[in-house]
C-alpha cells in the first residue's frame, strides 16, 4: 500500500523534484528508437512517360527505392530501417517525408513530383505507433495551386526499446484500393486539407544574458572603453522541416525586430510543434540562448466549435543555461531545448497569425505598449524553514540560498551582506539571498543548516504583464486535476490491495468530478475577462474550456450510474482520460509571470537549484484560482542542473528545504505571513522615523512542540542489485527534521526483513500542534547497501508521512496503531523495490514520556538494543507449509571464469529454507535426484504482507567452499497457494453436452471453396484435394484470421433444424478448409509460458541497471535458470483428508520422471518478415542458423539475396537429448561475400517446458484426422491412443466409444460425423481433444496445429525488434514409435504463364498534331504494353499515320510470358540489380497489365495520350461496342462487374484510355479494343505464336486507308491541294509575275552586252 497523494506520495513528491513546472523530464537519456518504413506502391502520379523513384527521408538520412520505367502506377514493395539514438522530443521532432522523383540517376538530381511531411511524434501517437497500408497524398509545396500529385503507398511504424509491433489484420484487396478511405492522416484530420500560411510575428525580446563570446570585444572594451552591449541576436523558426529567421540586431540587450517569418503548409498540418530559438550571431559559431516550443495543439482546436491557430501578441519566456557567462557552457543543451531549463534567459514577444490561401491579410506591426496587458508591481515572499540533507561534499563551506524570478536579483555577487536596493521610496525593492551560513552534521552522508528558531526570509519586487487571469484559469482547472488524481490513485489501491468495494469510492470520485467541473463552470463563465492585454486566444481557450469542463461533467455524471463492480477497471481508464483533458486544458501556451528558481550557492559557485512554476504560488482572494502552493510549506528536493542530474551524481539529495512561498501584486500582501506556522516574530531591518515597515528578513519561532518518532521498519523487497552477486547488503537511513538513524545491515538479500523499531526522541517542531497533525513534515528513507570497502551504495529512497498523535488525544482505534504499508521505492527515473513499515509521530505532553504508549514487543525475540516492531502493528501470523519441486538447473554461465559443475539450490523464506539435493555432476545430468522438499514457516495471514522467496544457488568446490553462481527473489508468492478444489466447480451437471462436428469434405475428398460475388452471389470452386498442399492450408488459414466466415442459407436452415433436435448443441464448425491455427505471437503468451506445473525462476548475478545507464539490462545479469515449482498451504489438522497429498511426492504427485530423454526435435521455418537490413544497399541476405546443445546447423547455402521478408520453407530435424539440450536457438544470419555473417536477429524457445506441458506442446492437434493428404496427421501416436492416456493420466473415466458417432468422456459426450468409414473412431477421439479443456478437473487446452510468430532480437539492440519469424517445433521422443517424414513446406514454386494480348482497334483517341498546312488535327497513333515489373520487356504496335478521326487498326500481338503464384496472385521476377550484382535477387509483383496510347513523332519525343492498368485478378469485363465503353470503367470501378483472366481464360473488349487533364481530373483519351488470352507454359510451348503479325498463326494485316499506308506521299499530297484547289488563281497569278520578273533580270542582264557587241560590230 502507498502513501496517499493527499499527503504527498513520495512517487509525486520526487517526480516533482526531477520536473519542470510543465512536467518534462530532462531529455538527457538517449533511447533507441526504430522507424520502420515500407514503400508499397505508388498511384496516380502526375507527368508522362514518368521513371519514378520514391524517397524516404527523416531528418538528414536519406534512402531511395529503386527506379520503375515508364509508369504512373509503379510498384516496389521495398523495406527501410531508420536508426535513432536520441532523446524522445528530439525523436518526436523529426520530420518524416515521403517524395517521389522523376528520372534521377547518377548525372541528373531528378525532378520533384511530389512531397508528404509528418513529424515522427505524429505516428508514434497513432494506435500500436504505426500506419498500415495507408496513401500519403502527394503535394507540391512550391505550387501551393496544384491540387494532388499522387498518392504512395506504405507502412509506417516507430518502435522504441520494448515496444512490440503489431500486425493488424489485413483488409481486402478492395477496401485498401479505396484511396480516399484510407489515407496516411490520424483520425479526425480531413482527408481534404487546404494550403495555408502561417506568419509569425516577431516583435521585440528582453532580458538577454550577457554573451562574452569575442574575446576581442572584451579587449577592446578594456583599452578605448566602449561599453557596448555584447551580444548579437536574432530568431531562427523551425516548422515542418522548413527554417526562417529574422535580421541580427547588433549589440543590443532588448533588441526590436518588428519582422515576420511566414511558413507554407498544409493545413491541418502534420507536425505538432513550431521551435523559436532566440540565437547570438558569431562569426565563428551562433549559439542558442534560448528556445522555445509552440505546440499548435494548445493553440487551435479541432472540435465543431473549434477555432484555428492563433498567438498573441504574448510573450513567451525562455529558459535554459545559469545567465552567469562561461566560456565553455556545460548546460547548453538546456539553451538548445534539451531539457528543464535551469534559469530565465529571456522573453520573446511574438504573435501567430494562420491564413487561409483564399483569406486576406493586413500585415502591421504597431502594437500598442498596452496590448500584453498593463504592468504591475508583484512581490515574491520566502521563508526558509528548514535545510536538510545538504550534501556532504558541499558541507564545508558555508551555504546560502538565492532566489529569482526572471531577471530581477540574477547575478548576486556580493554574500557577506544582504542584497539589498532601496527604491525612489525609500521602500527596500528586495533581499534576494539568505545570508551564509556553515552546516553542522546530519550523519555520515548529509549536512543540515542550523536554522533553529531563526528562519531567513527573502522578498523580491518585479515588474509584470498582469495577466493572471491566464494563471487563475490554469489554477482552477488544475484544482480539479487533482482532485480527480487524488481520487483515481484510492481506486488504484484499492483495486492493488484487494479491498471491498471498490466502484463505490470509483462513484464517488466521479461525482466530486462532476459537481467540480459544475463550480468550475461556473467560476469561468463569471469571470470578468476584459482586462486589458487580451487576445484572441484568450477568448478561444475560455469557450473551448467552458465546453470541455461542461462535457466532462456530463459525461462523468452518465459514467457514475454504469460503474459496476465488473467495469471498475474499464471505467477507471475512461476517468484517466478525463484527467489527461483536463491536464492538457490547464496548459497556458501564453506566458506571463516566469518561473521562480531557488539555487544553493556555496562558496561562489551554484551547487543545485529547484523551479517552481510560477502559478503554483500566485495569490488569489478567491481559493479555486489560488496556486496550490501559495501561502503554504513546501517540502523540494533541489537537484544538480544539466546532465549530472541524472544517473549515480544525480540520485544524491543536494539539499531537501522546507520553504514558504507567496507571489502576488504588492498591493494585495497584508496577508502574505498568514499560511506559515503560528507562533513567530518578525525580524526587521531598522528603518528611518517616518518611512514604511519592511517585509521581514527573518523570523523567529517562540512556539515549538516536542515529538517522538517511532518507524516501524519491517521488511522490503525486490531491491537493486547493488553487488556483483546480484545481491545487496542493505540497510535503511531514515531522516526526519535534522535527525537521523539506520537500521541494521542484513547481508547478501535483496528482501530484507528488518523488523526493527526506530525511535527519535525530542523532535522539536515548530508552529502549532493543530497545524503539524493536519499536515506533519516529511520523512525520507534510503536504502543503501553495505560495502566493506568504501562508502555504501545507493539503492533507493521513498518518502512517507507520518500518522500523528496529539497528547491529548487517545491511542487506539480507528488511527492507532498503525497499519504496516508498502511504500515504493524510486531509484533515479526508476522504481527500486517495495519497503513495508509505519510511521506514528507522538507529541510529548506536559507529563513527559509518561505519556507515551509501551513499545510491546515480542517476549520471545532477545535481539539486544534493537528494537523489534511491537505486536499491535506487526503483522499476524501462521503457520505455512511450503513445499519445493526440485526439477533441475539450466544455462549456468562461468562464474569467476571455472564452469559451474557441483551446484545445488537453496530456498529461504522468512527466516526458514530447505536445500536441495547435490547435483554430482552438472555437465552429464544438470537435474536433481530428489525432487520434492518442504519446511514449514510462520507467515503472515494477510496474503500480501507475504514476504518474498529466495532462491539462490551454489557451486560447492574444493576444500569446502561454497560460490554464489546466482539468485532469483520470487517477490509474490500467491499464484503458489494450494487454494483447493473448488467444490461447485466440481459438481458438474449430469446433462449430457453434446458437440457436433460437420466437414464439407466428402468421401471424394473433395471440398467447395466458397467466395462471395458481386450482388451476393456464390460460386461454388470444386476443390481437388490432390491439387491442395500446405501451403493452400496456410493462406487460407491467413485469410480467416481477418475474414468472418458466411454460412450458405442451406447451413443455417440445417443449423436450425439440428437445434430443435439437440437443445444442448453448443458448437458447429463448417470447414471448407482445414486450417491452421497462425498465432501472431510466441505460443508461449497463449499458454502461460507452459508453466502449468514446471516453471522458470531466471538467476541473477552482477549489479543491475538503471533506465540511465542502458549498458546494464537484465537480460546481462542472467546466468542461468532454476526449473522447478513451489505450492504453500497452511497447517492443519484435516489437511491430507481434502487434498491430493503424497508423503513422498507431497501435492506434486503426477509429475512425470525427470530421467534423461532422448528427443527428435523438428523445427519448421516458413518465413521471415520485416528484417532490419543489415547491407550497405538496405537490403539484406538471409538464411537460417539452428542451435540445440552441441549441435549446429547453418544453411549458408540456400541464403536468400537482397531480401527482408524472405520466403524460407524449410525444416531440420536434430537429436537432442533432455535435460542437457533443452534451449533451441534460431538464428537469421546476413551472408557476406567477404568477411564473417552478420547476426540479424535470433529467437530462444525452452523445449523442456514445452514438452512437459499438459498442454501437449510435443506435436499440435489438428482440427481433421487424415492419413493422407495436405492435412495429414503427422503424430505417431493417433488421436484414440493420445485420448486414452490423457484420461489415463487424469485418472477420468472413459473414452467410451458408442453407436452413431458419439464418445463418453466422464459425464461428458461428443459427437463427430460418422460418413467417414475408415478411422471412425480416430474423428471421435479427435473431436474430444480439441476441446479438451471442456473436461472437469484435468481439461486444459491442448496445443493446437499452429505457426507461430517469434520476434527476432539482437543481443545489443535489447528490447528493440529485428523482424518476426513464422516458424513451428514438433517433439518426438525417440523411446516410441518413430514419426513419419517431415512435411513439405518447400516454397510453392512459380507457375509459368504466357498471356497473349492482341491489340485489334483503337477509336476516339484524341487527335494530338496539327497539320501545319491543312490546319486538321490528327494523330500517329501507336500502342505500347507491358506487365507490371517487366518494363524492360515493352512491346509497341506499329503505327497508324494521320488518323484523323482517332480511330487505329493494328491487328497487333503482344507477348508476355511470366512467372506467377496461385496463392500470393504475384508474379515472380528474378533478375540482377545492377551489373555489379552477385546474384539475382526475387521481386513479387502484382500481376498488372499497362497499356499506352502514344502519339509517334518523328523529329521529336513521343507524346503520350492516355493510359489503362488491369489487374489481371480482378479487371473490368471489357464492352461489346465502342459506345458501351466508358470512363466509368475506370473511375466506378467498384460497380462494374469485374473479372480474372486466371478464371476466364479469355476474354476481348473495348476499355478506356485515360489521362489527367489540368484540373487533375480523369478525361477519356482513347478507346482500345484488345483480346486477352492466357495459356499455361506447357499450352504456350504446345501452340505457340507470333509476336506482332509474325508467324505461327499470322494476324491479318489491318484495313487501313491508303493515306495511312503512304505517309511519304502526304506532303506531296498536301501541296497538290493548295496549289491546284485552294489556292488555284493566286498560284498561277504568282508564277505570271515570277516569270515577267525573271525575263525583265535577263533583258537587264544580257542588254549591255549586247549593245557593246553592237558598238563595236563584233
Amino acid at each position: 500500500m502507498q502513501v496517499k497523494a493527499r499527503h504527498q506520495d513520495g512517487a509525486q513528491l520526487w517526480k516533482t523534484s526531477r520536473l519542470s513546472g510543465k512536467g518534462k523530464l530532462l531529455l538527457s537519456v538517449f533511447i533507441f528508437n526504430v522507424v520502420s518504413v515500407t514503400v508499397i506502391e505508388a498511384r496516380q502520379l502526375v507527368g508522362l512517360n514518368m521513371d519514378p523513384m520514391v524517397c524516404v527521408e527523416i531528418g538528414e538520412d536519406k534512402k531511395y527505392t529503386s527506379m520503375k520505367e515508364s509508369t504512373n502506377c509503379p510498384y516496389y514493395n521495398e523495406y527501410f530501417v531508420f536508426d535513432f539514438h536520441v532523446p524522445p522530443d528530439v525523436m518526436f521532432d523529426k520530420i518524416l517525408k515521403v517524395s517521389v522523383m522523376h528520372s534521377k540517376n547518377l548525372l541528373r538530381s531528378g525532378t520533384l513530383v511530389g512531397s508528404f511531411k509528418m513529424d515522427v511524434g505524429t505516428i508514434y501517437s497513432q494506435p500500436d505507433h504505426q500506419f498500415y497500408h495507408k496513401w500519403a497524398l502527394l503535394s507540391d509545396p512550391d505550387d501551393i495551386t496544384a491540387g494532388c500529385k499522387g498518392y504512395v503507398k506504405c507502412d509506417i511504424a516507430v518502435v522504441a526499446k520494448g515496444d512490440t509491433i503489431k500486425t493488424p489484420h489485413k483488409a481486402n484487396e478492395s477496401e485498401e484500393d479505396d484511396i480516399d478511405g484510407n489515407l496516411l492522416l490520424p483520425e479526425g484530420v480531413p482527408a481534404e486539407r487546404q494550403w495555408a500560411r502561417y506568419y509569425l510575428k516577431i516583435y521585440r525580446a528582453e532580458g538577454l544574458p550577457r554573451m562574452n563570446t569575442s574575446i576581442m570585444a572584451n579587449v577592446k572594451k578594456a583599452f578605448i572603453g566602449e561599453n557596448k552591449d555584447l551580444v548579437d541576436p536574432y530568431v531562427q523558426v523551425q516548422f515542418a522541416g522548413q527554417k526562417g529567421k529574422t535580421s541580427v540586431q547588433k549589440s543590443c540587450y532588448e533588441p526590436i525586430w518588428n519582422e515576420q517569418i511566414v511558413f507554407t503548409e498544409m493545413f491541418p498540418p502534420l507536425c505538432k510543434r513550431i521551435k523559436i530559438q532566440l540565437r547570438d550571431s558569431d562569426k565563428v559559431n551562433d549559439v542558442a540562448i534560448g528556445t522555445h516550443f509552440l505546440d499548435l495543439r494548445k493553440i487551435s482546436n479541432d472540435g465543431d466549435k473549434g477555432f484555428l491557430p492563433t498567438l498573441g501578441p504574448a510573450w513567451v519566456n525562455m529558459y535554459g543555461s545559469t545567465r552567469t557567462y562561461t566560456l565553455m557552457d556545460e548546460y547548453q543543451e538546456l539553451n538548445d531545448g534539451l531539457g528543464e531549463g535551469v534559469s530565465f534567459r529571456a522573453r520573446l514577444l511574438i504573435s501567430l497569425v494562420f491564413i487561409l490561401k483564399q483569406m486576406i491579410i493586413l500585415v502591421h506591426f504597431l502594437i500598442s505598449q498596452t496590448a500584453t496587458g498593463k504592468v504591475e508591481e508583484f512581490f515574491l515572499f520566502s521563508s526558509f524553514l528548514e535545510a536538510t540533507m545538504v550534501d556532504r561534499k558541499i558541507g564545508d563551506k558555508p551555504i546560502h540560498f538565492e532566489v529569482t524570478i526572471g531577471t530581477f536579483h540574477h547575478l548576486v555577487v556580493s554574500f557577506s551582506v544582504y542584497e539589498e536596493e532601496m527604491d525612489d521610496d525609500g521602500d527596500l525593492q528586495s533581499v534576494a539571498t539568505t545570508p551564509p551560513m556553515k552546516p553542522v552534521i546530519t550523519d555520515r552522508n548529509y549536512f543540515h543548516l542550523p536554522y533553529f528558531e531563526r528562519k531567513p526570509c527573502i522578498y523580491i519586487k518585479s515588474w509584470w504583464q498582469d495577466q493572471r487571469r491566464r494563471l487563475y484559469n490554469a489554477n482552477i482547472i488544475d484544482n480539479i486535476a487533482d482532485k480527480l488524481e487524488d481520487g483515481l490513485n484510492d481506486v488504484q489501491e484499492i483495486i492493488k490491495t484487494e479491498k471491498a468495494y471498490p466502484e463505490r469510492r470509483l462513484r464517488g470520485v466521479l461525482e466530486e468530478l462532476s459537481q467540480g467541473c459544475r463550480s468550475v463552470f461556473l467560476s469561468l463563465a463569471n469571470k470578468d475577462q476584459s482586462q486589458s492585454g487580451r487576445t484572441k486566444l484568450d477568448k478561444e481557450r475560455l469557450k473551448l474550456c467552458l465546453s470541455e469542463v461542461e462535457a466532462i461533467g456530463q459525461q462523468a455524471k452518465t459514467m457514475r450510474s454504469q460503474v459496476k463492480k465488473s467495469t471498475v477497471r474499464d471505467k477507471l481508464k475512461l476517468a484517466q482520460n478525463f484527467l489527461s483533458k483536463l491536464r492538457f486544458l490547464a496548459e497556458e501556451p501564453q506566458h506571463s509571470v516566469p518561473d521562480v528558481f531557488i539555487w544553493m550557492i556555496s562558496n561562489g559557485k551554484r551547487i543545485a537549484y529547484a523551479r517552481v512554476p510560477s502559478k503554483d504560488i500566485l495569490y488569489s482572494s478567491i481559493y479555486e484560482e489560488k496556486g496550490k502552493d501559495c501561502g503554504k510549506v513546501k517540502t523540494i528536493f533541489l537537484r544538480i542542473p544539466g546532465k549530472k542530474g541524472f544517473g549515480p551524481a544525480g540520485w544524491t539529495v543536494q539539499s531537501k528545504i522546507e520553504i514558504y512561498l507567496w507571489l502576488g501584486l504588492s498591493r494585495q500582501r497584508k496577508d502574505y505571513l498568514s499560511g506559515l506556522p503560528n507562533g513567530f516574530e518578525e525580524n526587521k531591518l531598522s528603518r528611518g522615523p517616518g518611512l514604511p515597515a519592511s517585509p521581514p528578513i527573518s523570523l523567529t519561532y517562540m512556539m515549538k512542540q516536542i515529538f517522538q518518532l517511532r518507524v516501524h521498519m519491517y521488511q522490503a523487497r525486490s531491491l537493486f542489485a547493488a553487488d556483483s552477486t546480484g545481491l545487496s547488503d542493505p540497510f535503511a537511513r531514515v531522516f526526519f527534521s535534522s535527525q537521523s538513524q539506520v537500521t541494521e545491515v542484513l547481508a547478501e538479500t535483496l528482501c530484507p526483513t528488518w523488523d526493527q523499531l526506530l525511535v527519535f526522541e525530542n523532535v522539536e517542531l515548530f508552529g502549532e500542534a493543530s497545524e503539524l497533525r493536519d499536515d506533519p513534515p516529511i520523512i525520507v528513507i534510503e536504502l543503501y547497501d553495505q560495502d566493506t570497502v568504501g562508502k555504501a551504495d545507493f539503492m533507493g529512497r521513498t518518502f512517507a508521512k507520518p500518522v500523528v498523535k496529539m497528547a491529548d488525544e487517545h491511542y487506539g482505534p480507528p488511527r492507532f496503531p498503525p497499519q504496516l504499508e508498502y511504500y515504493q521505492i524510486y531509484r533515479g527515473n526508476c522504481t527500486a523495490g517495495e519497503m513495508l513499515a509505519a510511521f506514528e509521530l507522538l507529541q510529548i505532553g506536559p507529563n513527559g514520556k509518561a505519556d507515551l504508549p509501551p513499545i510491546d514487543g515480542p517476549t520471545d525475540i532477545d535481539r539486544g538494543p534493537i528494537l523489534p516492531v511491537p505486536l499491535g502493528i506487526r503483522p499476524v501470523l501462521s503457520k505455512y507449509r511450503i513445499e519445493v519441486l526440485f526439477w533441475g538447473l539450466r544455462d549456468l554461465k562461468r562464474v569467476n571464469l571455472a564452469q559451474v559443475d557441483r551446484p545445488r539450490v537453496d530456498i529461504e523464506c522468512a527466516g526458514k529454507g530447505v536445500q536441495s539435493a547435490l547435483i554430482s555432476n552438472y555437465r552429464k545430468n544438470p537435474n536433481f535426484s530428489t525432487l520434492v522438499k518442504w519446511f514449514e514457516v510462520d507467515l503472515p495471514e494477510n496474503e500480501l504482507l507475504h514476504p518474498p522467496l529466495n532462491i539462490r544457488v551454489v557451486d560447492c568446490r574444493a576444500f569446502g567452499r561454497y560460490t554464489l553462481v546466482g539468485s532469483h527473489a520470487v517477490t509474490t508468492l500467491r499464484k503458489f497457494i494450494y487454494r483447493g478444489a473448488d467444490k461447485q466447480a466440481n459438481n458438474w451437471s449430469t446433462t449430457d453436452l453434446c458437440y457436433f462436428y460437420t466437414k464439407d469434405d466428402d468421401k471424394d475428398g473433395k471440398g467447395k471453396k466458397k467466395k462471395r460475388k458481386k450482388g451476393d452471389e456464390m460460386e461454388e470452386e470444386e476443390l481437388d484435394e490432390s491439387m491442395l498442399d500446405w501451403w493452400s492450408k496456410y493462406f487460407a488459414s491467413i485469410e480467416t484470421l481477418t475474414e468472418v466466415t458466411s454460412l450458405l442459407l442451406t447451413d443455417y436452415i440445417m443449423l436450425t433444424m439440428l437445434k430443435q433436435v439437440i437443445p444442448n448443441l453448443i458448437y458447429v464448425f463448417i470447414y471448407t478448409l482445414i486450417c491452421v491455427q497462425v498465432y501472431p505471437k510466441e505460443l508461449e503468451s497463449d499458454f502461460g509460458n507452459f508453466e502449468d506445473w514446471l516453471h522458470s525462476f531466471n538467476l541473477y548475478r552482477g549489479k543491475a541497471g538503471d533506465d540511465d545507464d542502458q549498458n546494464v539490462t537484465d537480460e546481462d545479469r542472467i546466468v542461468g535458470k532454476f526449473k522447478g515449482s513451489l505450492c504453500m498451504y497452511k497447517v492443519s489438522d484435516d489437511m491430507p483428508r481434502d487434498m491430493n497429498f503424497d508423503s513422498n511426492m507431497g501435492m506434486f504427485n503426477n509429475i512425470p520422471s525427470n530421467d534423461p530423454i532422448n528427443v527428435l526435435v523438428r523445427i519448421y521455418v516458413i518465413r521471415a518478415t520485416d528484417l532490419h537490413p543489415a547491407d550497405i544497399n538496405g537490403k539484406a541476405d538471409p538464411y537460417i542458423a539452428i542451435k540445440l546443445g552441441k549441435t549446429e546447423i547453418k544453411d549458408k547455402e540456400n541464403y536468400i539475396s537482397k531480401q527482408l521478408n524472405p520466403l524460407f520453407g524449410k525444416s531440420f530435424d536434430v537429436e537432442a537429448t533432455f535435460p542437457m539440450d533443452s534451449t533451441l536457438t534460431v538464428s537469421i544470419y546476413d551472408w557476406d561475400l567477404v568477411g564473417t555473417d552478420d547476426l540479424i536477429g535470433e529467437t530462444k524457445i525452452d523445449l523442456e517446458n514445452r514438452f512437459y506441458s499438459k498442454h501437449r506442446a510435443t506435436c499440435g492437434i489438428t482440427r481433421a484426422y487424415a492419413i493422407h493428404g495436405y492435412n495429414v496427421w503427422r503424430d505417431p501416436m493417433k488421436p484414440t491412443h493420445i485420448l486414452a492416456k490423457l484420461c489415463k493420466d487424469g485418472k477420468l473415466d472413459g473414452p467410451h466409444y458408442g453407436p452413431a458417432g458419439r464418445v463418453k468422456v466422464e459425464n461428458r459426450v461428443f459427437m463427430a460425423p460418422t460418413e467417414i468409414e475408415d478411422e471412425n473412431d480416430e474423428h471421435l477421439a479427435l473431436t474430444v481433444l480439441n476441446h479438451w479443456e471442456e473436461i472437469p478437473r484435468a481439461g486444459c487446452k491442448l496445443v493446437p496445429e499452429h505457426v507461430e510468430t517469434r520476434p527476432l532480437l539482437h543481443p545489443d539492440k535489447p528490447g528493440i525488434e529485428q523482424g518476426r519469424i513464422e516458424m513451428w517445433v514438433d517433439m518426438f521422443p525417440k523411446d516410441m514409435t518413430a514419426p513419419g517424414p517431415a512435411l513439405d513446406i518447400s516454397p510453392r514454386k512459380p507457375k509459368k504463364f504466357e498471356l497473349r494480348v492482341i491489340i485489334w482497334n483503337t477509336d476516339e483517341v484524341v487527335l494530338e498534331d496539327d497539320d501545319i498546312f491543312t490546319g486538321e488535327k490528327s494523330s500517329d497513333i501507336f500502342v505500347r504494353g507491358w506487365l507490371k515489373g517487366q518494363q524492360e520487356d515493352k512491346q509497341d504496335t506499329d503505327v497508324h499515320y494521320h488518323s484523323i478521326t482517332g480511330e487505329g487498326n493494328f491487328n497487333w500481338r503482344f507477348i508476355y510470358p511470366f512467372d506467377y503464384l496461385m496463392a500470393e496472385e504475384k508474379i515472380v521476377i528474378s533478375k540482377k540489380e545492377s551489373m555489379f550484382a552477385w546474384d539475382e535477387t526475387e521481386y513479387k509483383i502484382p500481376a498488372r497489365l499497362n497499356l499506352q496510347v502514344w502519339d509517334a513523332d518523328h523529329f521529336s519525343a513521343d507524346d503520350f495520350l492516355g493510359a489503362i492498368e488491369l489487374d489481371l485478378n480482378r479487371f473490368p469485363r471489357g464492352a461489346k461496342t465502342p459506345k458501351q465503353c466508358t470512363i466509368e470503367m475506370v473511375t466506378n470501378e467498384g460497380e462494374m462487374p469485374m473479372v480474372s483472366i486466371f478464371k476466364q481464360k479469355r476474354i476481348k473488349g473495348w476499355w478506356p484510355f485515360v489521362a489527367r487533364n489540368e484540373d487533375d481530373e480523369f478525361e477519356l483519351t482513347g478507346k482500345v479494343e484488345a483480346e486477352l488470352h492466357l495459356l499455361t507454359g506447357e499450352e504456350a510451348e504446345k501452340s505457340p505464336v507470333g509476336e506482332g503479325r509474325n508467324e505461327p498463326e499470322p494476324l491479318e494485316k489491318p484495313n487501313r486507308p491508303d493515306v495511312a499506308l503512304l505517309w511519304f506521299l502526304i506532303p506531296l499530297k498536301a501541296v497538290k491541294r493548295l496549289v491546284c484547289d485552294q489556292y488555284r488563281w493566286l498560284t498561277i497569278k504568282i508564277v505570271t509575275v515570277l516569270l515577267l520578273l525573271a525575263i525583265m533580270a535577263l533583258f537587264l542582264y544580257n542588254m549591255p552586252g549586247y549593245m557593246v557587241k553592237k558598238m563595236l560590230g563584233v
